[in-house]
Formats: C-alpha cells, sequence, structure tokens
C-alpha cells in the first residue's frame, strides 16, 4: 500500500542524508479523510497522525483510540484559544504554537491542568501575510519568551510557500532551531518530504501520499 511505499522513501532519504534508521518521524495526515482510509492505514501499523482541526479530532480519535492501541496524535493546523484546553486534553504534541497570545493561554491552561504536550513554534518563513506563524526575524524573542513560560518547546514547524523552493525554507528554519537549541524540526509534507529529511526533519506530515485524495465533500 502506499504506507509502506512512504516508509520505504523515508528509509533510503535517511540513508541517503547519513542519519539514522526513524530519525524523521512519519505524521499521517489524516484530516478529511474518511474513517475507512485511516482505519486501513492503522491496520497496517501506523500510530502517529496529524489533525488540522481540534473539533474534527474530537470527533473521529476517541472511537479509534479505544480499539488501537498506541495512537499519538498530533495538532498541525491552527489553534484558536476557545479550543486550547480541549487540544492539551487530546493532543500529544502541538505543531502550531504561532502567536503570544496562544502562548500565554497554553501557559495558564498548563498550570490550571499540570499537563502541556511538547510544542513546536511555527515559524511563517515565507512571511506570508495570509499564513500564521512567528516571522523569522522575530523566532528567537518568541522562543525566549515561551522558555519563559515554561512552555514545553520541542522544536519548530513550517510550512515553505508553494511556489518557492521548499529546500531554502527547511535550511532557515533549521538555523533557526539551531542557535535556539532546539532538536525538532517538523518540516516536509507529500511532495517534498525525502528533501526536508535531507536538511534534518524529525517529523515529516505526509496526508495525500499516504491516503489519496482528501475528501472535501
Amino acid at each position: 500500500m502506499a504506507l509502506e511505499e512512504v516508509r520505504s522513501r523515508i528509509a533510503n532519504a535517511e540513508r541517503a542524508a547519513g542519519r539514522p534508521e526513524g530519525a524523521a518521524r512519519l505524521i499521517a495526515v489524516s484530516k478529511q479523510q474518511p474513517l475507512e482510509r485511516v482505519e486501513a492505514v492503522l491496520d497496517a501499523g501506523q500510530r502517529i497522525f496529524g489533525e488540522n482541526r481540534v473539533q474534527e479530532a474530537q470527533g473521529k480519535w476517541p472511537g479509534l483510540r479505544e480499539r488501537f492501541d498506541g495512537v499519538e496524535l498530533h495538532l498541525i493546523g491552527p489553534l484558536q484559544g476557545n479550543k486550547a484546553r480541549a487540544a492539551l486534553e487530546l493532543f500529544d504534541v502541538i505543531h502550531t504554537l504561532d502567536r503570544p497570545k496562544l502562548a500565554n493561554t497554553l501557559a495558564r491552561l498548563a498550570q490550571e491542568t499540570g499537563r502541556c504536550p511538547p510544542l513546536f513554534v511555527q515559524v511563517n518563513t515565507g512571511e506570508e501575510p495570509q499564513k500564521a506563524g512567528i516571522l523569522p526575524a522575530d523566532a528567537d524573542a518568541f522562543i525566549a519568551l515561551a522558555r519563559r513560560l515554561d512552555l514545553p518547546v520541542q522544536g519548530l514547524m513550517c510550512i515553505p510557500p508553494a511556489e518557492e523552493e521548499a529546500a531554502l525554507h527547511f535550511a532557515l528554519l533549521a538555523k533557526i532551531a539551531g542557535r535556539n537549541g532546539l532538536d525538532g524540526l517538523s518540516m516536509g509534507m507529500s511532495g517534498d518530504y525525502e528533501r526536508a529529511i535531507s536538511l534534518g526533519a524529525t517529523h515529516v506530515r505526509v496526508g495525500s501520499a499516504i491516503f489519496g485524495a482528501r475528501n472535501y465533500g
């Protein structure tokens, strides 16, 4: 199945980059996918999944987790402040910490609940006005703010502009992470995950290459 091909290509990319096997974790992006496709990927042994919306994940994953052990759920879409509490309860990792207000909200909720999953700071490497994320020039200060709030920042995430060479954005993200002592790099999607792995990705977010076209109906 497509999952096995993606896994094989990830392993080949790791070897080509001189990185150890398993250096890049595969997040199967299951947003807006029919349940039967998600179940098929679970049956094939995949356990790390990414969702874009808290509400969709709330309707899908509690039941699946009752049937499949060891599921790790990542939020890879924008997080609204009023969904933050639910996100902390449901997700194992959040990739979209993208503004000071959200950082303060998560810090407050972490104090209240005693729990906060690992976080990735989303960096708007292309400085696109329509896209969420911290601007590269502001990233160091924002990471420092998150650390002062005792938030468990594990790494950085980016979504490069579709019309630009993704490798330039991956390299920029890796540079920002390196100077801030962060190991996690959430970068690379269905069309460019092998390139991302060559530039240090620790998490690749692959949807259509595994599941096929999304059902937007």
